[in-house]
C-alpha cells in the first residue's frame, strides 16, 4: 500500500472505515481480492510474485495493512518479503501485542515498513524504523510512505476529505470514498517531502492516485466495519490508470 486513510472508533455507525490505494509496478503479477484457496479464512488481494498481501481481513475480524517506508536506504530487496508481515498475522492466532513483539525482534529482516494491525476493537501501529508500537487513538488517521500521520500533502488532503465526508454522513457510500482516492492532482513543489528520490519524482508520486508509464495505483480498497461487526469490503482494480474491475464482499465477523 502507498496510502491508507482510516477512521477508527469515532463514528456513530462504524467502528472502522478505511480507504486505501496500493501503488505498484504494472508488471508485478497480482490477484484481485478474494478468499484464498489455501487460506479460505483470509480475504485479501495477493502479490503473486511473493504470495503475500498488502491488506486483508479474516472472518474473525483480524485485520492488517502495510506500506513501505520510502528512503534510498530501504529500496533494496528485503531478506523476507514485507507481504509476509500482513499474511502471517492474518493466518495466526497470536494477540496483536504478542505479534508485534515478535515482529520487533525480527525488524532487521525487512527493509522499511509501516503496519496497521489488530481487530475492530483493538488497533495498533508499528514501523521498524523507530521500532515503536502505538495504540491507535479514536479519530481519522493517514499513512503513506513515512510514519503515521506524517503531514505529506496526499495524507493531509485525504484525511481532510475523509473527515469532512464522515462528519456529514451516518451511512458510508463507498463510491464517495473511491472518489477521494481517485484524486490525481500533484502537490505544489514547496509542500513536497524530501525522501531522497529527487524533486521531479517526488512530484509525480505526490497525488493520492498515481498514474505513471510503468508504475501507479493498481487498486483501491474501501473497508467498513459497523457497530454490529458487519463488514463491507470493496476493491477496484486499475491498469495504467483505467478502471478494470470491482469486487464486493460482505460478512458478519464471527459467523461461519
Amino acid at each position: 500500500m502507498c496510502l491508507i486513510l482510516f477512521q477508527y472508533q469515532n463514528h456513530p455507525h462504524y467502528k472502522f472505515v478505511l480507504a486505501a490505494n496500493r501503488d505498484e509496478a504494472y508488471n508485478r503479477p497480482t490477484a484481485k481480492a478474494s478468499y484464498w484457496e489455501d487460506e479460505p479464512n483470509i480475504l485479501a488481494g495477493r502479490d503473486l510474485e511473493q504470495m503475500g498481501t498488502w491488506l486483508g481481513i479474516t472472518r474473525e475480524g483480524r485485520f492488517s495493512a502495510l506500506t513501505n517506508y520510502r528512503h534510498p536506504d530501504h529500496m533494496r530487496p528485503s531478506k523476507i518479503s514485507r507481504g509476509e508481515i500482513v499474511t502471517n498475522f492474518l493466518k495466526g492466532q497470536e494477540s496483536t501485542a504478542t505479534y508485534l513483539e515478535k515482529l520487533s525482534s525480527q525488524k532487521e529482516d525487512y527493509v522499511g515498513f509501516n503496519v496497521l494491525i489488530g481487530q475492530p476493537d483493538e488497533l495498533m501501529y508499528y514501523n521498524n524504523i523507530e521500532d515503536r508500537k502505538t495504540v491507535i487513538e479514536p479519530g481519522v488517521h493517514g499513512l503513506s510512505n513515512h510514519f503515521l500521520n506524517t503531514p505529506w500533502p496526499k495524507v493531509e488532503i485525504g484525511k481532510r476529505n475523509m473527515q469532512e465526508y464522515l462528519s456529514n454522513n451516518n451511512i458510508v457510500d463507498p463510491n464517495e470514498l473511491f472518489t477521494i482516492l481517485a484524486n490525481s492532482e500533484q502537490a505544489r513543489e514547496e509542500s513536497l517531502p524530501d525522501t531522497g528520490i529527487g524533486l521531479d519524482l517526488e512530484k509525480k508520486l505526490s497525488p493520492l492516485f498515481i498514474n505513471l508509464p510503468d508504475y501507479g495505483t493498481r487498486c483501491s480498497t474501501v473497508l467498513t466495519i459497523d457497530q454490529n461487526n458487519q463488514v463491507l469490503f470493496k476493491e477496484r482494480t486499475y491498469k495504467a490508470g483505467k478502471f478494470v474491475d470491482e469486487v464486493t464482499y460482505e460478512f458478519q465477523i464471527g459467523s461461519k
